[in-house]
Protein backbone atom coordinates (compact mmCIF):
# COMPACT_ATOMS: atom_id res chain seq x y z
CA UNK A 1 0.00 0.00 0.00
CA UNK A 2 1.05 3.21 -0.83
CA UNK A 3 -0.40 6.53 0.29
CA UNK A 4 1.04 9.68 -0.68
CA UNK A 5 -1.82 11.84 0.52
CA UNK A 6 -4.36 11.97 3.82
CA UNK A 7 -7.07 14.33 3.59
CA UNK A 8 -10.00 14.63 5.78
CA UNK A 9 -12.84 16.68 6.79
CA UNK A 10 -13.87 18.05 9.72
CA UNK A 11 -17.43 18.25 11.42
CA UNK A 12 -18.26 14.84 12.57
CA UNK A 13 -14.53 13.90 11.53
CA UNK A 14 -11.96 15.47 13.47
CA UNK A 15 -14.90 17.13 15.85
CA UNK A 16 -18.23 15.58 17.48
CA UNK A 17 -20.49 17.25 14.62
CA UNK A 18 -21.29 19.52 17.38
CA UNK A 19 -21.53 23.22 17.18
CA UNK A 20 -20.91 25.09 20.53
CA UNK A 21 -21.42 28.50 21.28
CA UNK A 22 -20.56 30.71 24.20
CA UNK A 23 -22.88 32.94 26.17
CA UNK A 24 -21.26 36.01 24.52
CA UNK A 25 -21.71 34.29 21.07
CA UNK A 26 -18.29 32.74 20.42
CA UNK A 27 -18.21 29.48 18.30
CA UNK A 28 -16.28 26.37 19.71
CA UNK A 29 -15.46 22.92 17.58
CA UNK A 30 -14.03 20.40 19.87
CA UNK A 31 -10.83 18.34 18.57
CA UNK A 32 -9.18 15.80 19.53
CA UNK A 33 -5.63 15.63 20.42
CA UNK A 34 -4.81 11.98 19.49
CA UNK A 35 -6.16 12.82 15.85
CA UNK A 36 -3.28 16.00 16.47
CA UNK A 37 -0.54 13.38 17.27
CA UNK A 38 -1.81 11.50 13.80
CA UNK A 39 -1.07 14.24 11.94
CA UNK A 40 2.62 14.50 12.95
CA UNK A 41 2.61 10.48 12.41
CA UNK A 42 2.02 11.41 8.91
CA UNK A 43 4.12 13.70 8.19
CA UNK A 44 7.16 11.73 9.58
CA UNK A 45 6.18 9.13 7.16
CA UNK A 46 6.36 11.68 4.63
CA UNK A 47 2.65 11.58 3.60
CA UNK A 48 1.51 14.82 2.59
CA UNK A 49 -2.30 15.84 4.27
CA UNK A 50 -5.37 17.90 3.53
CA UNK A 51 -8.34 19.28 5.36
CA UNK A 52 -11.02 19.84 3.20
CA UNK A 53 -14.34 21.24 4.47
CA UNK A 54 -17.42 23.09 3.70
CA UNK A 55 -16.93 25.00 6.28
CA UNK A 56 -14.91 28.61 6.66
CA UNK A 57 -14.09 29.63 10.08
CA UNK A 58 -11.27 30.90 11.71
CA UNK A 59 -11.00 27.74 13.88
CA UNK A 60 -10.18 25.43 11.54
CA UNK A 61 -7.23 27.59 9.87
CA UNK A 62 -6.10 27.58 13.47
CA UNK A 63 -5.73 23.96 13.50
CA UNK A 64 -4.78 23.47 10.36
CA UNK A 65 -1.71 25.61 11.05
CA UNK A 66 -1.25 23.94 14.64
CA UNK A 67 -1.14 20.70 12.83
CA UNK A 68 1.30 22.17 9.96
CA UNK A 69 -1.50 20.63 7.20
CA UNK A 70 0.43 20.85 3.93
CA UNK A 71 -3.31 22.04 2.25
CA UNK A 72 -6.33 23.84 3.24
CA UNK A 73 -9.38 24.20 1.76
CA UNK A 74 -12.61 25.91 3.14
CA UNK A 75 -15.74 26.80 1.89
CA UNK A 76 -15.74 23.80 -0.36
CA UNK A 77 -18.08 21.47 -1.72
CA UNK A 78 -16.50 20.37 -4.78
CA UNK A 79 -14.26 18.41 -2.38
CA UNK A 80 -12.65 15.85 -5.24
CA UNK A 81 -12.00 18.98 -7.55
CA UNK A 82 -10.01 19.82 -4.11
CA UNK A 83 -8.31 16.45 -4.27
CA UNK A 84 -7.39 16.21 -7.75
CA UNK A 85 -5.33 19.36 -7.85
CA UNK A 86 -3.86 17.95 -5.16
CA UNK A 87 -2.70 14.92 -6.93
CA UNK A 88 -2.02 17.17 -9.98
CA UNK A 89 0.57 19.12 -7.81
CA UNK A 90 2.21 15.91 -6.68
CA UNK A 91 1.85 13.69 -9.64
CA UNK A 92 -0.07 11.20 -7.55
CA UNK A 93 -3.67 9.16 -8.57
CA UNK A 94 -6.48 9.03 -6.79
CA UNK A 95 -5.23 5.45 -5.78
CA UNK A 96 -2.67 6.79 -3.68
CA UNK A 97 -4.99 8.65 -1.72
CA UNK A 98 -6.54 8.18 1.85
CA UNK A 99 -9.74 10.00 2.36
CA UNK A 100 -12.04 10.03 5.97
CA UNK A 101 -15.51 11.86 5.61
CA UNK A 102 -18.77 11.41 7.51
CA UNK A 103 -21.79 13.37 5.55
CA UNK A 104 -23.04 13.62 2.02
CA UNK A 105 -21.21 15.83 1.09
CA UNK A 106 -18.08 13.42 1.59
CA UNK A 107 -19.45 10.94 -1.01
CA UNK A 108 -18.07 11.83 -4.45
CA UNK A 109 -14.52 11.97 -3.11
CA UNK A 110 -15.37 9.01 -0.60
CA UNK A 111 -16.05 7.19 -4.05
CA UNK A 112 -13.27 8.27 -6.10
CA UNK A 113 -10.29 7.45 -3.61
CA UNK A 114 -9.18 3.56 -2.97
CA UNK A 115 -8.76 4.65 1.04
CA UNK A 116 -11.42 5.52 2.62
CA UNK A 117 -13.02 5.39 5.80
CA UNK A 118 -15.70 6.75 8.06
CA UNK A 119 -16.46 7.69 11.84
CA UNK A 120 -18.46 4.79 13.75
CA UNK A 121 -21.47 7.78 13.57
CA UNK A 122 -21.26 8.41 9.95
CA UNK A 123 -24.48 8.96 8.26
CA UNK A 124 -26.01 5.76 7.02
CA UNK A 125 -25.35 6.63 3.08
CA UNK A 126 -21.68 7.00 3.53
CA UNK A 127 -21.43 3.45 5.61
CA UNK A 128 -23.15 1.94 2.40
CA UNK A 129 -20.35 3.16 0.27
CA UNK A 130 -18.71 -0.11 -1.19
CA UNK A 131 -15.02 -0.73 0.63
CA UNK A 132 -15.37 1.54 3.23
CA UNK A 133 -14.43 1.37 6.23
CA UNK A 134 -16.24 1.76 9.55
CA UNK A 135 -14.58 3.40 11.99
CA UNK A 136 -14.72 2.07 15.74
CA UNK A 137 -14.66 5.34 17.21
CA UNK A 138 -17.06 8.19 16.87
CA UNK A 139 -16.01 11.54 14.83
CA UNK A 140 -13.97 13.83 17.54
CA UNK A 141 -13.32 10.77 19.35
CA UNK A 142 -10.39 9.35 18.03
CA UNK A 143 -11.28 8.69 14.18
CA UNK A 144 -9.07 10.23 12.13
CA UNK A 145 -6.04 8.58 14.60
CA UNK A 146 -7.65 5.40 13.98
CA UNK A 147 -7.51 5.27 10.29
CA UNK A 148 -4.18 6.80 10.25
CA UNK A 149 -3.03 4.05 12.61
CA UNK A 150 -4.47 1.52 10.31
CA UNK A 151 -2.98 2.98 7.04
CA UNK A 152 0.60 3.45 8.71
CA UNK A 153 0.26 -0.33 10.14
CA UNK A 154 -0.56 -0.99 6.59
CA UNK A 155 -3.69 -3.18 8.49
CA UNK A 156 -5.63 -2.48 5.13
CA UNK A 157 -5.59 -4.19 1.40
Amino acid sequence: MTIKLFATDVDGTMTDACMYYAENGIELKKFNFRDGMGFKLLREAGIKTAIITSENTAIVKKRADKLKVDYLSMGTWTKLDFVKDICKNLNISLDEVAYIGDDINDIELLNAVKYKACPHDAVKKVKEIKDIIILENKGGDGAVREFIELLLNNELN
